[in-house]
């Protein structure tokens, strides 16, 4: 059984807490598939990948929480390989939200960046992670 540090303790409470901010998209995206807020087809596309990214990196983020703590990382590199997915689940949705604000908007504004830094830090972070179990 992996024992928890104090860090990974409060991390994953803060998380779980967070999580309901993910619980409100879909409360947002209800509304856009009934009509009640307007989208057009491509921001109804961006809304969903941006909830569905969440969600998902969320439970992925507190899987690899556990993981790292299997690690003989330290400093900087556990701190990726224990968040760097967590921070992804902020990161990449923010920009599929946030790029298709705006009325009548079809193409991604430039917070498209966002999903690319979001994309990065996944990456970062689990190549970070799985160095780490692999070296153990």
């Amino acid at each position: 059984m992996i024992e928890l540090s104090q860090s990974a303790h409060m991390t994953a409470g803060i998380v779980l807490l967070a999580a309901v901010t993910v619980t409100s998209g879909g409360a947002f995206l209800a509304k856009v598939a009934t009509g009640g807020v307007p989208a057009t087809d491509f921001q109804r596309s961006f809304y969903r990948a941006g909830h569905g990214h969440a969600g998902i990196l969320i439970i992925f983020g507190l899987v690899c929480l556990l993981l790292a703590e299997a690690t003989a990382l330290t400093g900087f590199a556990r701190w990726l390989a224990a968040t760097g997915v967590l921070v992804s689940a902020i990161v990449l949705p923010a920009g599929f939200f946030l790029s298709a604000i705006g009325k009548g908007r079809t193409r991604p504004n430039r917070a498209i960046v966002l999903v690319w830094a979001g994309g990065a830090v996944l990456v970062a972070g689990l190549v970070t992670l799985a160095v780490g179990l692999l070296l153990g």
